[in-house]
């Protein structure tokens, strides 16, 4: 059970060394309370979620384009196990190909988000995705409402 009082528990799964430094220090910038996790691919995030006695995030930002496990490839073992249903998931791609669009909200994705290359717009973009309210998002969740534009 996630409870508000806790720090936002935020991961990034991301292969991409500067995506998640800016990703980072945006978090940072924001003065936001909250815990971040930063994996380097989906082997290492999947690693983790798998342990025992991990408190799970409220929100994971998945980049489809990694090498090995790939997002879509976390995002299926993800909605298959029941012990994550609670756990918000938005795709963060430089991806905006309709077939990664589809196939992921198809795949249980709550939210699909293009990398902005501006840092301001980043923040933007990470502040309204954090304080989004999940539950009244995810019950009339559909494709015009999936893909996340500012």
């Amino acid at each position: 059970m996630i409870t508000h009082q806790d720090p936002m528990h935020i991961l990034l799964a991301d292969d991409d060394e500067d995506d998640r430094t800016f990703f980072s220090e945006a978090i940072t910038e924001l003065k936001m309370d909250n815990k971040l996790t930063l994996f380097k691919d989906g082997k290492d995030l999947m690693d983790y979620l798998e342990l025992p006695d991990i408190k799970l995030p409220h929100i994971l930002f998945l980049d489809l384009n990694m090498p090995g496990k790939t997002g879509i490839d976390c995002l299926k073992e993800i909605r298959a196990n029941t012990r994550f249903k609670d756990v918000s998931v938005a795709i963060y791609s430089t991806s905006s190909s309709e077939k990664d669009i589809e196939d992921t909200f198809i795949e249980g994705a709550n939210i699909y988000i293009k990398k902005p290359n501006d840092f301001s717009m980043l923040k933007k973009v990470i502040k309204e995705v954090i304080n989004m309210n999940w539950q009244f998002h995810t019950s009339g969740l559909n494709i015009e409402t999936f893909f996340f534009s500012i």
